[in-house]
């Protein structure tokens, strides 16, 4: 690919941009991914192209794929990608240490934990770190660390590739419940989560039963469960309190998985990052250690 003079201008983000719509594939996925409007995504491509005087992606009807000097681009720009990642996590972590207890820090996981077991019990966060900003994102996918989607991520197994730094926070034991009166139905999930535990749980030992209600939210099968529709499988957290619910007996093995908090090890010793972190292996321990001595968590 001949490299024309106006490189001499080349605009890092809009760089940065490409390299997520040439990831993705989509205007959309790549807006997500850097939270920006993909009307942004779509103009700031269209300013490298321009700069660079070559068409580098290819606009069809399901999607974005590079051309022949997109792909060269790529190929260039990845390996840069990466080396200014690392240049912003080293800058953070040396910045966290100058500034101490101030700044943002973002934390990733799934809409059940983050709506009803982290937001009721952050307040004492608040209260002793006033000057942390809490960034909470919201996504069953696994954002990247290395890619500073989040700073901290609790996920549901650990992660088995990357360099990352990985605590088990505590072990969620599931149960069997469902409403007085309602059907030996099964409220489960869509077929996009066919391979999740929860899923392969139900699908072996509850198997041969009508499915009446699907969704890809544990709190949307919580409020089927409270209307009737069936018997839904819920982490006993979850389930906990909840005077419209029953437990169901069941003979077949208990479900349980881990919660990790996961975290780049450039910023572990971010004393924002650090007091978060601290923060949160106090809740989970304390938490469910009080769950599992109610009898609400199985021990292991």
């Amino acid at each position: 690919m001949t490299v024309q003079k106006q490189t001499a201008s080349l605009n890092w983000d809009d760089l940065r941009i490409f390299l997520e719509l040439a990831r993705t594939g989509s205007l959309s996925a790549a807006a997500r991914a850097l939270r920006i409007s993909h009307a942004t995504v779509g103009r700031r491509v269209a300013t490298l192209e321009e700069g660079l005087g070559r068409c580098l992606v290819d606009r069809r009807a399901d999607g974005y794929s590079l051309t022949t000097d997109g792909e060269a681009v790529f190929v260039l720009a990845d390996g840069m990608d990466e080396r200014a990642l690392a240049i912003l996590r080293q800058v953070s972590s040396q910045g966290g240490q100058e500034a101490g207890l101030t700044g943002t820090v973002r934390l990733t996981t799934t809409q059940a934990l983050a709506d009803r077991f982290l937001m009721p019990r952050l307040g004492p966060l608040r209260a002793r770190h006033p000057g942390i900003d809490l960034e909470v994102t919201v996504d069953n996918r696994s954002l990247s660390l290395a890619r500073r989607e989040a700073d901290i991520a609790i996920r549901l197994a650990r992660p088995q590739r990357g360099d990352l730094i990985a605590r088990r926070l505590a072990t969620m034991g599931y149960g069997l419940f469902a409403a007085a009166g309602a059907p030996d139905a099964v409220i489960g999930y869509d077929e996009a989560l066919a391979d999740l535990p929860e899923a392969v749980w139900l699908a072996h030992h509850r198997a041969g039963r009508r499915v009446a209600f699907r969704s890809n939210s544990q709190q949307t099968q919580l409020a089927a469960a409270k209307a009737g529709f069936g018997v839904a499988l819920l982490p006993f957290w979850l389930a906990a309190g909840e005077p419209d619910l029953t437990p169901v007996p069941c003979e077949a093995p208990p479900l349980e998985r881990e919660v990790w908090l996961v975290l780049h090890p450039d910023l572990r010793d971010v004393p924002r990052v650090r007091a978060v972190i601290k923060h949160l292996v106090a809740l989970f321990a304390a938490e469910f250690a009080a769950a599992s001595a109610a009898g609400h968590v199985p021990e292991r």
